[in-house]
């Protein structure tokens, strides 16, 4: 009986896991993010401090787009007129999002979003982090 006990109560706690993203969290992807790293699938990682483009993200009733921006000291954005469509799914307990254009189409598996941060695995298994964006503001 006590080899037994262990062995229900971890079952019972694998059975009650927790999925990594709910969906009320899917809300905080809205907004404007920066890519903070990148880790590959042999286990590297490429940290960015600055970056010259940052991307506004606006998803509503499961469908959104991702906007490439460039943010400019005064406070507004310069703008590229490309603009990636994608919809949010789910399956298994996970949120995909799937971006199609006219020229592919691809997968990314959300692993976290918070109202601070959220990454995502692409097909290739290289991980996105991203940290919401901080306008940098001077001083007159």
């Amino acid at each position: 009986m006590r080899r037994i006990l262990p062995f229900i109560l971890l079952l019972m706690l694998l059975g009650c896991k927790k999925t990594a993203v709910a969906e009320a969290d899917l809300q905080y992807l809205n907004g404007y993010w920066e890519i903070a790293e990148v880790e590959f699938p042999d286990g590297s990682k490429k940290q960015y401090s600055v970056n010259p483009s940052i991307d506004f993200i606006k998803l509503k009733d499961g469908e959104g787009f991702r906007k490439k921006m460039q943010p400019r000291f005064d406070g507004s954005y310069d703008t590229s007129n490309d603009t990636e469509f994608f919809t949010v799914s789910e399956n298994q307990e996970t949120y995909t999002l799937r971006y199609k254009n006219e020229f592919s189409e691809w997968e990314e598996k959300l692993v976290s979003v918070d109202s601070l941060s959220f990454s995502v695995t692409n097909e290739e298994g290289v991980t996105y982090s991203y940290r919401r964006f901080q306008p940098i503001k001077i001083p007159k």
